[in-house]
């Protein structure tokens, strides 16, 4: 008998707590309290407001650690039925872990890293702004790619470092004397930054390191910026359908339960209408048909002159 009465009371629980963080308002409250909570820490980096104010800000700090702990516990009860779905959303992992951690007590006699776990909870307020879970979700879908750019990149600039340290090491000993020198003056090359003097000083030691330095920036600065690009761009467009998926994704099937009578009525005519059609259909072939019942429907007799469910005609 307990357990038929807490079931109840445990389900009202969930779907409360469910339309409380459904809510618009709950959302909007949660945001301005991880932008309270920004404000406050930006604040305490002025030692002479911390030294006035140590107490208040202190209490601050509780009562956004109390909020942020009572939005999880809330979001946790309101995947009560299904708690699988609380623990497979990154947001949620990432959410619990910023707020769990600084309940340990080597993370709060850290200051060092209880102010860069109060920080990470500024990054929760991505959470809040699709635009911005567009952007970090394209930021992960990325890295392969990105990773293969680095790889591509980090093959042209050693080999040109290469080439460059052979002809120009003597001469310019500055900027290719070893690999190292060679490597970073490339790589800011590839930004375009001191390329002038970069070629002028190639041409006071030959004419044909122009074509050193066209290849070069042809190369790295328009074909390999531009693969990055392209990567990036295509990381955002799946994160955008993902996003639009996660918003049209249609809710859960409804609960199946007995058809109602105006539905059973409906079904009862769809089975007459089958029967009178296959009756007729019976007619036009002149094969016998059984008759055809069931569902509470009554069985309808075939009109077929062979049928001999028709029995003798009046006429023989």
């Amino acid at each position: 008998m307990v357990n038929g009465t807490a079931a109840p009371k445990v389900h009202a629980l969930v779907e409360g707590s469910r339309r409380v963080v459904d809510s618009g308002w709950f959302g909007g409250v949660v945001f301005s309290v991880i932008m309270a909570n920004a404000a406050v820490l930006g604040v305490e980096t002025y030692s002479g407001v911390v030294a006035d104010w140590h107490t208040e800000l202190k209490a601050l700090e509780h009562g956004f650690l109390a909020i942020f702990t009572a939005e999880i516990l809330l979001r946790m009860v309101a995947h009560g039925d299904r708690p699988g779905d609380f623990f497979r959303d990154p947001w949620n992992l990432f959410d619990m872990a910023v707020v769990a951690l600084a309940f340990l007590p080597i993370t709060r006699e850290n200051a060092t890293v209880l102010r860069l776990l109060r920080l990470a909870r500024v990054l929760r307020a991505a959470r809040f702004l699709p635009q911005i879970r567009v952007v970090i979700t394209a930021i992960g879908k990325s890295l392969p790619g990105t990773l293969s750019f680095l790889l591509v990149g980090t093959l042209v600039l050693y080999v040109y470092a290469m080439v460059g340290w052979v002809f120009f090491a003597d001469d310019d000993p500055e900027h290719y004397g070893s690999i190292g020198r060679a490597v970073l003056t490339l790589f800011l090359l590839i930004t375009l930054d001191g390329l002038g003097d970069a070629v002028r000083a190639g041409l006071e030691i030959s004419r044909w390191t122009i074509v050193y330095f066209a290849s070069f920036v042809l190369l790295g600065s328009f074909v390999l910026v531009n693969l990055l690009i392209g990567v990036v761009i295509n990381s955002l467009e799946e994160a955008r359908a993902i996003e639009e998926a996660e918003q049209a994704e249609p809710p859960g099937p409804a609960p199946i339960g007995p058809a109602p009578e105006p539905l059973r009525q409906r079904i009862a005519a769809a089975r007459q209408a089958l029967d009178d059609l296959e009756a007729d259909l019976g007619t036009t072939s002149g094969r016998p048909h059984a008759p055809r019942g069931g569902g509470g429907v009554s069985a309808v007799r075939c009109r077929c002159s062979r049928c001999p469910a028709r029995g003798p005609s009046s006429g023989s």
